[in-house]
């Protein structure tokens, strides 16, 4: 298993057990984690912290061409909020380790010449299922439904 894919993977499980909601990410530049994060919606009471979003704030502030070099790796198919973000900052390759249990904006990146990779990794559908099943409530909530 890819370094950066199991950090996001520790990153999603760190928010589990933080009493969150189990999606974790990290972004790569040049083999280099700029940032890491997970959902923290829950423990900080925020409507933007989903995973991706935590770690572009934990990456801070880089040049441009920066983003552009870089891999963003996540271990739930990024929502519409996170893909625009993700477009915002020009990355240019996405590695998704399931979109099973959620499908979120590939095609839109697509569309916008991401490079999308779908790892769908059992670890990480194991994860979402059980959580789905266990907390429904909490789960609607992040994605906006009812």
């Amino acid at each position: 298993m890819d370094r950066f894919f199991k950090e996001a993977i520790n990153q999603a499980k760190k928010g589990l057990l933080e009493g969150g909601i189990p999606i974790g990410s990290v972004i790569v530049h040049k083999g280099t984690i700029l940032g890491r994060g997970h959902n923290k919606r829950v423990q900080k009471g925020s409507v933007v912290l989903h995973g991706e979003m935590d770690a572009f704030e934990n990456a801070g502030r880089q040049e441009a061409k920066v983003y552009k070099e870089s891999t963003i790796y996540t271990t739930l198919s990024p929502c519409p909020m996170c893909t625009g973000a993700i477009l915002l900052y020009g990355i240019p390759r996405v590695v998704i380790g399931e979109n099973m249990t959620f499908l979120g904006a590939e095609d839109h990146l697509r569309a916008h010449g991401v490079e999308v990779i779908v790892l769908n990794d059992e670890e990480c559908i194991k994860m979402m299922k059980d959580f789905i099943a266990d907390k429904p409530e909490l789960w609607n909530e992040d994605i906006g439904e009812e």
